[in-house]
């Protein structure tokens, strides 16, 4: 492709809505904390290395029977709650925000990675706050695939 020689009117992705292809046989429930796996595909949260967080299920979606892509979600990245962890050692306070969250399920997030622990986890996004209901993470691909590749 060459330089511009002219004027271009280039599209532009408006507003925090995004789509995705859905993994084969994953069934999404609206709200579900969304991850993309190494394929590159969207599957729920779970405790998987090699993944990262994307953000929340717009719409409930059955892929169930499906093969990869075979259907796609709405999702939504940006600041939501989740549950904390039930563990003391991976609960998420105050002083981790800034930090990294990581997926231990489709609605709860964890402190650490997992490894100790021999449950390996993918990067959720970045711990924004902590309140008594649970853990505000911001979701945003780009950011969370820097803050842990």
């Amino acid at each position: 492709m060459t330089a511009l020689t002219e004027d271009r009117n280039t599209p532009q992705s408006l507003g925090d809505n995004r789509v995705g292809l859905v993994a084969a046989s994953t069934k999404i429930f609206a709200g579900a904390m969304l991850m993309r796996n190494a394929a590159g595909y969207l599957v729920n949260g779970q405790a998987v290395a090699g993944s990262h967080g994307v953000g929340r299920a717009h719409e409930p979606v059955d892929n169930s029977t499906g093969a990869d892509g075979d259907l796609t979600v709405r999702f939504d990245p940006g600041i939501f709650r989740y549950e904390n962890s039930a563990s003391p050692a991976d609960q998420i306070t105050v002083a981790d925000i800034g930090a990294v969250a990581w997926i231990d399920d489709d609605q709860t997030v964890a402190k650490t990675d997992g490894t100790g622990v021999g449950m390996p986890r993918s990067a959720a996004g970045l711990i924004e706050d902590v309140d008594p209901l649970g853990v505000w993470v911001r979701f945003d691909e780009a950011i969370t695939k820097i803050a842990a590749p």
